[in-house]
């Protein structure tokens, strides 16, 4: 991904929900997105309204059960409707970051070392946060 000067890479929490994120039938937890960015790094994570995600920006996976990021992915394609789900939802292909993955699956950034209030879906990272965020990944 090549940015345009002047631009910047936003970077977004993305809150794994058990319900909706599932791999093979299975909850989509810390482990289960580390095989698969391992295995096959290239998925699409579902959105419940667009956000103004591009090409480029960083997604922070949060594991609400473990209550910590343990996962960063790079967006491929802004978010578009997910025609087979029918209820105005999205899909955004994200290509996770095997290495940093990994370092985050060991030392995984909490909820109180991020800042986060009230938990939604996906939100912006505290500028605050993002530095730790990229100091664990080894970004």
């Amino acid at each position: 991904m090549v940015l345009i000067e002047g631009e910047t890479v936003a970077d977004w929490i993305y809150i794994l929900n058990p319900l909706r994120d599932v791999l093979d039938q299975e909850p989509a937890d810390k482990d289960a997105i580390l095989a698969l960015a391992e295995e096959e790094p290239e998925a699409e994570f579902w959105l419940g309204r667009r956000n103004r995600m591009v090409p480029g920006d960083r997604v922070w996976f949060y594991f609400s059960p473990d209550a910590a990021v343990a996962a960063v992915g790079e967006v491929d394609e802004e978010p578009r409707v997910d025609t087979e789900a029918g209820d105005g939802s999205y899909l955004v292909p994200v290509t996770l970051l095997t290495e940093a993955t990994k370092a985050l699956h060991r030392s995984p950034v909490t909820r109180d070392e991020l800042g986060l209030g009230q938990v939604r879906s996906v939100q912006k990272v505290k500028p605050a946060a993002l530095p730790l965020l990229l100091e664990r990944a080894g970004l």
